[in-house]
């Protein structure tokens, strides 16, 4: 997993696929709280990956097979803002505090269908579907 380096930036072919197509900030981000993480947690990758994955959601969001920057700074779901004894469901990186003219719209960019009689909770599920139906894509498989 990744080391923070030469100029502090993240060894791109050390982070998780999707954050790889991301923009440098979002990557550095992930990179150097995996590192603090690594220290803080004796060594445990899975912990360092899930709060790294957690500082990234809470400027990002996840769109697609990459990640941009969210409207707002803040937890993405109600797992985030719980922690992690949460025993609520996370949204996979959709931010699903947006409202739902924002989640309408990221809908409309991945051509979700049937998103115009949507909830706003099935706009959350349906952008989970579609962003890991591109990051599988955008894997190759």
């Amino acid at each position: 997993m990744p080391k923070t380096g030469k100029n502090d930036h993240a060894r791109k072919d050390e982070l998780p696929s999707t954050l790889q197509r991301s923009e440098q900030k979002a990557q550095d981000t992930f990179a150097k709280t995996y590192d603090s993480a690594m220290e803080t947690y004796d060594n445990d990758e899975s912990r360092a990956a899930r709060t790294a994955f957690a500082a990234v959601k809470h400027s990002y969001e996840k769109v697609g097979d990459h990640w941009e920057a969210k409207e707002e700074r803040g937890p993405s779901d109600q797992h985030a803002a719980e922690g992690i004894e949460s025993t609520k469901p996370t949204a996979g990186g959709v931010d699903a505090n947006a409202s739902k003219e924002h989640l309408y719209r990221r809908a409309q960019e991945l051509d979700v269908k049937g998103r115009s009689k949507m909830t706003k909770d099935e706009l959350v599920e349906a952008l989970q579907k579609a962003n890991d139906a591109a990051t599988r894509k955008a894997r190759g498989g």
